[in-house]
């Protein structure tokens, strides 16, 4: 990416918060978040279930105005992305979007009634796979210059479509795009040099690619397959 970020970090308003025991404020990643710097191309946030990462990610969804596809962001979303603090370049990006893999069917309806099926062959989206869909829209809808928000992305997608995921969020980087992805997969945070945040209850720390718990599990799972499943069957 040349030049900046389009945004470049946030911090939360801790002062303005009425409740840090009411949720989203009672989770551990965002009741101990005070700020957070973004990679100018691609910034991971990882964790477990429950952690806190993509309720962050749907919040700067929110914050930079897109708007939610679903009433998934509801009051306690709103009150979050409220006391969030979004400091941004002085560039704006061209192009934009907040994509959610357990929403993406209503975002594929909306792009043939926009009448994206130019892009797609003349084929209506929704009758291919959800992959198939996500990686026309991933090669073919989003232009470049862009600010892309990701929630899980790798749902939609095999292994070997993750890979090609991988090369097509390359190619808008090389567009001049930078991308904040909340994700499992151990195929997309390989991006290098990256920034990795991890989510816990102890808060969100920067970690290294072959430090996540990610990399590791499945490493480990992959050389030793056997023993791993006779362990966890027995």
């Amino acid at each position: 990416m040349q030049g900046e970020p389009y945004l470049k970090h946030l911090s939360l308003n801790r002062e303005a918060v009425d409740n840090f025991n009411v949720y989203p404020f009672s989770i551990g990643a965002i009741a101990k978040l005070q700020q957070l710097e973004f990679h100018p191309q691609l910034t991971f946030f990882v964790g477990e279930n429950g952690s806190g990462k993509s309720t962050l990610i749907e919040a700067i969804a929110l914050a930079l105005g897109f708007a939610p596809d679903s009433n998934d962001a509801g009051q306690n979303l709103s009150q979050l992305h409220a006391q969030l603090k979004l400091h941004k370049a002085n560039r704006n990006p061209q192009d934009g979007c907040f994509l959610r893999a357990e929403s993406f069917y209503t975002l594929d309806n909306h792009m043939d009634e926009l009448a994206y099926l130019e892009s797609y062959d003349g084929e209506p989206t929704h009758r291919r796979s959800h992959g198939e869909s996500f990686m026309d829209t991933l090669s073919n809808k989003l232009k470049g210059q862009g600010l892309y928000i990701m929630d899980e992305p790798e749902a939609a997608l095999s292994p070997l479509r993750q890979m090609a995921a991988l090369s097509a969020i390359h190619r808008l980087i090389e567009q001049d795009s930078q991308f904040i992805i909340a994700t499992h997969s151990p195929i997309l945070m390989a991006y290098p040099g990256a920034t990795i945040y991890h989510f816990s209850a102890s808060g969100i720390k920067q970690v290294n690619y072959q430090d996540t718990e990610h990399f590791t599990v499945t490493r480990d799972f992959l050389l030793r397959h056997e023993q791993m499943v006779e362990y966890l069957l027995d």
